[in-house]
């Protein structure tokens, strides 16, 4: 069994927790910056000191409330500040929060709820209370609910004016890193959602070890992030501590839909992102110029970006000719896109699934530099990371100190250290499936290098195998093919069949851009997947990306499906992640019309 050589984690006091962090910045600079909060067109500063009055305030009113140290609680939101302040209120209270995507169903709320005996509720808004209102007759353990834009978080500090802030610390105090710091439900791309159980240990010391073995990130002039990833995913929870242990500020933003103003506004010095928001980005920029008239300067700048990153791999130079080359496109095109993502962007880290040599290379190439990482939400998110000293694009880097990999005989990624949960809530058979001496099952299939530098090569549950017994991977093919700013989804099938086909669905937002770049009239969705220039658009793709594989692996024949795969349609999960098998079952009429169409055609 491959496996890569462990280095050694920080040493970390086994009487620590979560709230230690803040802690610990209190005593150096109470009055440094930790968030900043959105107000006006600009954002506002709060301070170490502030957050922790607040916070230590609300966990008053959480324990008159009767919470109890190691009782459940419930966030239900959106991505803001409050919910942070409500995490550090419930550690500080020695109680244990749940997170809830703000975009799950009644049926979704009551099992996690009701698995978790969550005990109190914080909602978002009415809408989210009225969702838990219709899960609450089956979640017997639940007392409160209460309504963040109602004043909850107000009201509840209210009730703690009996209680004393040292009656908090002494809760807070009795956590160590052993002691359960939150349960995040998975995905749920198959099955009920299982419940991870992370500690406190599992959070403080993995943040610890990434602080140290990417100390770059954090140790610019002015450092900040932008936190727009949902706080509900494991990612953003570890983001969260992360900013604490490095003592960096951290904005919040809430709607996505305004994050390239945001980026603007709070310019932030790395984000912490999933593949989809750099392909938009990119998409997005390739329109504008399109629609602009400036399709050739910006792809030829874009292609001087990925060759002059390419030239720096294994810490080479690019030549006279190619630096010049690069800063004409830099002062063309290049520059506007650092511009509209802040102007103070160095880093990136990128995680949650694969992002892709182009792309890597690309923002390399515009100056950002993007460090592609690995985790799962049994893993506290990341298992490893690219350095910046060292970056191999194509990978997501070595194991963080505290972390082993192995490949198994399979090529599944085992995994275990500081970041590795240790049980499931309430299901030890799960737990028992997940481990095999003391090694976690990823479930993802990938490769070692001699630097230990992990790639990842497909997902060993979604591997298919052909007619003809050709195992394919079709994450590759998948990432590709979505590349295109035509195509939202792609979802390749072929378990059984002679060969790969594709299910395709359109991105409406880029539609009109397209359309109208390429001088064609408005069209609906439908009138767009009939048209024979769309059509050829994402063929091209597809020839693109069945460029990469062997023939027996590439997409022989795809067609777009009628809608696209959203939470609403429960096609994805509230992390993005496409639920295979449900688009499977829906949409067999369509890959069996896809197969005969193929098989029609051969015979004409």
């Amino acid at each position: 069994m491959d496996t890569t050589t462990p280095v050694p984690p920080p040493a970390v006091d086994p009487g620590t927790s979560i709230t230690d962090l803040l802690e610990d910045l209190h005593r150096r600079d109470p009055g440094s910056t930790i968030y900043r909060v959105p107000e006006g067109s600009g954002w506002r500063d709060v301070s170490v000191r502030e957050v922790r009055t607040e916070a230590i305030d609300l966990a008053r009113g959480l324990v008159a409330a009767g919470i109890a140290p190691g009782d459940r609680v419930g966030i239900m939101s959106r991505t803001r500040y409050e919910w942070t302040l409500l995490d550090l209120a419930i550690w500080y209270a020695g109680a244990v929060p749940v997170p809830v995507y703000e975009t799950s169903s009644a049926s979704q709320t009551a099992w996690i709820l009701s698995d978790s005996e969550t005990v109190a509720i914080f909602c978002e808004q009415a809408s989210h209370a009225a969702v838990v209102a219709e899960a609450r007759p089956d979640v017997p353990s639940l007392r409160e609910v209460w309504v963040i834009e109602d004043g909850a978080l107000a009201d509840v500090t209210a009730r703690g004016a009996g209680v004393t802030a040292e009656d908090v610390h002494a809760a807070s105090g009795a956590v160590g890193l052993a002691d359960l710091a939150t349960i995040i439900y998975t995905s749920g791309t198959t099955g009920r959602p299982k419940g991870a159980e992370l500690t406190h240990g599992n959070f403080v010391v993995l943040a610890k070890s990434a602080v140290g073995a990417i100390p770059e990130v954090f140790a610019q002039e002015g450092a900040s992030t932008l936190l727009f990833m949902p706080l509900a995913h494991v990612f953003a929870r570890f983001v969260e501590v992360l900013a604490l242990a490095a003592g960096v500020p951290m904005g919040h933003t809430r709607d996505v839909s305004t994050l390239v103003a945001d980026l603007g506004t709070y310019r932030p010095t790395f984000i912490l992102a999933v593949p989809r928001v750099f392909e938009k980005v990119y998409n997005s920029a390739e329109q504008k110029a399109v629609a602009g008239g400036k399709e050739k300067i910006f792809r030829w700048a874009a292609a001087t970006a990925i060759a002059y990153s390419q030239a720096m791999d294994d810490g080479g130079r690019p030549g006279l000719g190619l630096r010049l080359k690069h800063a004409v496109a830099d002062r063309l095109v290049l520059h506007k896109l650092r511009n509209a993502m802040g102007g103070n962007l160095v880093y990136a880290v990128s995680g949650g699934g694969p992002l892709g040599a182009r792309l890597g290379h690309f923002f390399r190439g515009v100056g950002l530099t993007v460090l592609e990482g690995y985790g799962l939400t049994e893993t506290t998110a990341p298992l490893t990371v690219n350095r910046p000293a060292k970056v191999k694009i194509g990978t997501v880097g070595p194991p963080l100190p505290g972390i082993e990999l192995a490949i198994a005989a399979d090529g599944e990624i085992l995994a275990r250290g500081v970041g590795v949960f240790s049980d499931y809530h309430n299901n030890p058979e799960a737990t028992q499936e997940a481990f095999t001496d003391g090694w976690f099952h990823t479930g993802d299939l990938g490769t070692l290098d001699s630097d230990g530098y992990a790639a990842i090569t497909g997902r060993k549950k979604e591997i298919i195998v052909t007619a003809g017994g050709k195992n394919v991977a079709p994450a590759q093919l998948e990432d590709a093919i979505r590349a295109h700013p035509l195509v939202s989804q792609c979802l390749v099938v072929g378990e059984g069949r002679p060969f790969i086909a594709a299910l395709v669905t359109l991105d409406v937002e880029m539609l009109p851009g397209w359309l109208s770049a390429h001088g064609k009239a408005a069209m609906t969705p439908q009138e767009a997947a009939a048209d024979p220039e769309v059509r050829a658009a994402v063929q091209e793709a597809v020839d693109r990306a069945n460029k990469h594989v062997s023939r027996a692996e590439s997409v022989r024949v795809w067609d777009f499906l009628d809608g696209d795969f959203t939470i609403d349609n429960d096609y994805l999960t509230p992390s993005l992640k496409v639920k295979r098998a449900a688009v499977l079952r829906d949409m067999a009429p369509k890959v069996d019309e896809l197969y005969a169409q193929a098989a029609a055609s051969r015979k004409d």
